[in-house]
Order: C-alpha cells, then sequence, then structure tokens
C-alpha cells in the first residue's frame, strides 16, 4: 500500500504543470481548435483570390464522348465527322439502280426525286468515340475578374485583422480564466488562515471550558464556525479545480495542475485623449470594418462590368471514329470567338442600386464602430483607475480587520467581549481578505480589458 501510495504521489509529481500567464497565453494561442478554425477563414479568401485568378488562364478540357445509335442524322454526321462518309451514304445507290430507266425515258424525273434512299434514312447502327481536348478562355469580362481579383485581396486583409481580434478575444479569455484560478487557489490560502484562526478559538474556547471559563454555547459556536469554513474550504477548492479545467480547455493542455502569480497587465501611461487616438489606430477589428468598406466599394464596380460585353474564346483539338484512334486523319480542330452585351437589363441596374447601399450601411457601421470604440476606451480607463484604487483601500481595510481581530481575540480572553462578537471580528477579517483578492482580481481585468480596448493586448502578452 505504501509503495502504491509513493507511486502515486510520484507520478502526481512527475505530470504537474505549474503555468504563468505568458506561457499558457502561448499554448492557447498555438493549440486552442476553435482559433485555428477561426484561422482557416484567411486561407478560405485566399481561395477566392486563387479562384479568380484562374479564370485570367482559362480552363483545358479533356473530354471522351462514346455512343451508338441508329439515328440516320445522327450516324450521317457521325460518318462526316471520321471522313468516312460515301455516296452510298448520301443514297446515290437508290438513284443510280433508276437511272438507266430516266435515261430511256421510262420513268419520269419526278418520281426519281420521291425515291427514299434506303442507305441514307436507314442506316445500320454505329458506334462512335469523340475525343476532343477544349480550351475555353475569357478575353474581355467587362472588369469583373479584375474587381474580383481586388475584392478577394481586400477579404484576405480583413480576415487577417479579423483573426487578430480573435487572438484578442482568446487572450482576455484565457487571461480571465488564469487569474481566476489565482483568484481560487488565494481563497483556498485565505481560508486556511480562516480555519488555523477558527481551530485556534475552538481550543482556546475548549480550555477555557474546561476551567470554567466559557459557557457551552460559546464552545458550540466556535465549533460551528470552524465547520463553515471547512464548508467553504471545500467550495473553494471546488471552483480552483473548475477554473484550471477551463484553463486546460482553452489552451489545449491536459497537464495543467497549478498557476502562478496574478497577471497584471499595465496599460500605456498616457492621456485618456490620446488613448483614443492609440485604438483608432490599433484595432483590428476596425481594421477589419474598413477593409469591409472597400470591398463593398469595389463590388459596386464589379456589379457594373455586367454593362460591358463579355467576350471569349473557344478553341476545339479532337478526333472522331468508330474506335479510339490519334490518327491525323480522324482528327478536326475548332476555333471561335464570341461577344455577349446584354444591351438592356434593368437587373443590373437594381444590383448596383443594391450594392451602393450596402456599402453604405457598411460605412455607417465602420463609423459607429469608431465613436464606440472611444467610448469603450474611456470606460475602461475610468474603470481601471478605480479598480486600481479600490485595491489600496481593501489593503489597507484588510491589514485593519487582522489588526482588530487580534485585538479583539486579546479582548475574549479577558473576558471583556463574547464568543459572538468575536466570530463577528473573525468574519469581518475573512471578508475583508476575500475582498482584497476579489479587488485584485478586478484590477488585473481592468488592466487587460483595457488594453483589449487598445487594440495591443496580444502583441504586449508575447
Amino acid at each position: 500500500m505504501k509503495k502504491f501510495l509513493f507511486l502515486a504521489a510520484l507520478s502526481s509529481m512527475v505530470f504537474a504543470k505549474t503555468v504563468d500567464f505568458d506561457s499558457v497565453l502561448k499554448e492557447a494561442l498555438e493549440n486552442n481548435l476553435e482559433l485555428k478554425a477561426k484561422k482557416l477563414n484567411i486561407d478560405k479568401a485566399k481561395s477566392q483570390l486563387e479562384e479568380a485568378k484562374g479564370y485570367d488562364w482559362g480552363k483545358l478540357i479533356f473530354s471522351e464522348e462514346v455512343s451508338r445509335t441508329n439515328n440516320a442524322m445522327y450516324v450521317f454526321g457521325m460518318k462526316l465527322g471520321s471522313r468516312e462518309a460515301t455516296f452510298r451514304d448520301f443514297g446515290f445507290a437508290d438513284f443510280l439502280a433508276n437511272m438507266p430507266g430516266l435515261m430511256a425515258g421510262t420513268t419520269s424525273g419526278d418520281k426519281v426525286l420521291s425515291i427514299q434512299p434506303k442507305d441514307l434514312d436507314h442506316p445500320g447502327s454505329r458506334t462512335n468515340f469523340n475525343t476532343k481536348f477544349v480550351y475555353e478562355v475569357p478575353i474581355f469580362t467587362g472588369f469583373k475578374l479584375k474587381y474580383a481579383k481586388e475584392m478577394a485581396k481586400l477579404q484576405i486583409l480583413a480576415n487577417k485583422f479579423k483573426f487578430q481580434n480573435d487572438k484578442n478575444k482568446l487572450a482576455i479569455e484565457v487571461l480571465k480564466a488564469y487569474n481566476g484560478a489565482v483568484a481560487a487557489k488565494y481563497f483556498i490560502d485565505a481560508l486556511k488562515k480562516a480555519k488555523e484562526t477558527t481551530t485556534s478559538f475552538v481550543k482556546m474556547v475548549n480550555d477555557f471550558y474546561n476551567q470554567g471559563m466559557a459557557t457551552t454555547t460559546d464552545l458550540l459556536e466556535a465549533k460551528k464556525r470552524d465547520t463553515e469554513v471547512d464548508a467553504m474550504m471545500i467550495e473553494a477548492k471546488n471552483k480552483y479545480s473548475l477554473a484550471l479545467a477551463y484553463l486546460r480547455f482553452l489552451s489545449d493542455d491536459e497537464d495543467i495542475s497549478d498557476v502562478g502569480e496574478f497577471k497584471n497587465l499595465i496599460p500605456k501611461n498616457a492621456s485618456l485623449y490620446k488613448l483614443k487616438k492609440i485604438a483608432i489606430k490599433n484595432r483590428s477589428d476596425l481594421k477589419w470594418m474598413k477593409k469591409n468598406v472597400e470591398t463593398m466599394k469595389a463590388k459596386i464596380k464589379f456589379e457594373k462590368s455586367a454593362k460591358y460585353p463579355m467576350v471569349g474564346a473557344h478553341l476545339e483539338y479532337g478526333w472522331n471514329d468508330n474506335k479510339l484512334t490519334l490518327s491525323s486523319k480522324k482528327d478536326y480542330y475548332l476555333a471561335a470567338a464570341g461577344m455577349n452585351w446584354n444591351i438592356f437589363d434593368k437587373s443590373v441596374n437594381a444590383k448596383v442600386q443594391k450594392s451602393k447601399i450596402e456599402a453604405m450601411q457598411t460605412n455607417y457601421y465602420y463609423k459607429y464602430m469608431k465613436k464606440g470604440i472611444a467610448l469603450e476606451v474611456e470606460q475602461k480607463y475610468l474603470n481601471y483607475k478605480t479598480k486600481k484604487a479600490v485595491v489600496k483601500e481593501k489593503l489597507t481595510s484588510k491589514e485593519l480587520a487582522e489588526e482588530i481581530l487580534k485585538k479583539y481575540t486579546f479582548m475574549y480572553k479577558q473576558g471583556m467581549i463574547t464568543m459572538p462578537i468575536l466570530l463577528m471580528k473573525e468574519a469581518e477579517a475573512r471578508k475583508a481578505r476575500a475582498e482584497l483578492i476579489k479587488a485584485k482580481y478586478d484590477e488585473a481585468l481592468a488592466a487587460a480589458e483595457l488594453k483589449k480596448a487598445l487594440g495591443d493586448l496580444v502583441k504586449e502578452s508575447k
């Protein structure tokens, strides 16, 4: 049994992993599956650009068609296509059979012309192999391809900015989880201290009780508070386990078992006005929206291109025969160019108008986002200043509460106060410790949210 416990303890030491914020953030940015999925939007945008570029080169198609029929028109066409047609296929056999009578004057010309030639109307079944290479290429697309490529390029940049914003969102979530775990860990330490206090109370009251200096009620109240702290400890440990589990989920690292100290990201020390300017310059989500505005403007030109003629070329080279062949005697070529011009199409104007409205709408969203970012920076800035000041107050409050608890403990020992009053002071000291921990967590989160509002959270954390 001892050997088993030793091996279990050794195993937990080997696989235990304590992380700080920078390392767990790096893991999250590299391993998070949701972030990886979002990054693929950049590749999708690149594929759209490659698709638009691909039209410049046209397309080369290999085709193999095998058919068998006794349809007179198809059979005749197949023979012509393979250069095998003879006068017999035209029905000349029936014509020649009646030529002697016609020349001798025994048969009228009208009768000959009304003959239905058997070889032409009722040919035998034929199998045909049509092997061909076809190359189709657009020559002029009314600038459609030009603007399609322009939109694709803009969307690549837009998705890169959006991905950067997604990284910032993940970073703030990791920071919440990490500092949440640190706070839970500190709560456990604070409760351990509270447990030492309540345990000492039980021992002290028990000694007084044995000496007849304390009542049964005092002892029961001290024991009750001691068990309450035990229950709080169980809850705090559960919260710590949940925080670690969420951190493992975000980073995709199942080995994380402990965290270090609070991560407090110090924002830039500048005036509120300057911070707003920094945010407008740095924010990746605003850059993403700006590229969407540019994309929508390009889309207007793309829709307008339908008013221009479309010119394309078709080149074909192939073989026709009743068997597979690449013989030069059976080959053929076809070169063609065509133009398609919508002279009147009211739907084009409607599409152009719709694109103009969408561009205007996107531009309004862009301007609204700029104003929103300025407001967000101001809110986060004021919130950070407030949380920072609160930490100082909570630290003073915690130190005073602990000092008061010491004095009231001494007063209880002297019989100057009752146990309920002492326990009330213990609760106040425990609450002050908890409030200080929460204040530190709130300050760290407020600082990170301000940096996120400025658009440099991930950049500064790498």
